[in-house]
């Protein structure tokens, strides 16, 4: 996520301009629950963002239902035969499961200034 993003206990919030209605808003990113909030400056847009993160775990421990959460750590990736292929020879000749492997790549992908990746571009040196 970029710097225009707020954190709050584990979750994201989105930040949303409307010229028209002269506020700010958002919603909590990563959920499947819809929960949104509204304010007028940014520190008032972070404080209801806290807020409506609040209310959902309390509302969801009410009704008896466990919140939603933003990432399991579980992630299914689509790869080609090839790539599949070529990244089980790489960790097994690492000495390293597929698993692992996948791990500490997307780790150093974290890692790298990926500024141009997906605009054509490719990772800054």
């Amino acid at each position: 996520m970029s710097d225009i993003t707020l954190n709050y206990k584990g979750y994201c919030g989105s930040i949303e301009t409307s010229v028209e209605d002269d506020c700010l808003f958002g919603k909590i990113l990563f959920i499947t629950d819809l929960v949104t909030y509204e304010a007028t400056t940014p520190a008032q847009l972070k404080s209801a963002f806290e807020n409506a993160v609040d209310l959902y775990v309390e509302q969801c421990s009410a009704q008896g239902l466990q919140p939603d959460k933003p990432f399991s750590g579980t992630l299914n990736v689509r790869l080609t035969q090839e790539m599949h292929r070529a990244a089980a020879i790489k960790a097994a000749g690492m000495g390293q499961t597929l698993n692992e492997f996948i791990k500490q790549c997307i780790s150093l992908g974290i890692a790298l200034d990926t500024s141009n990746i997906g605009r054509g571009g490719k990772p800054a040196a």
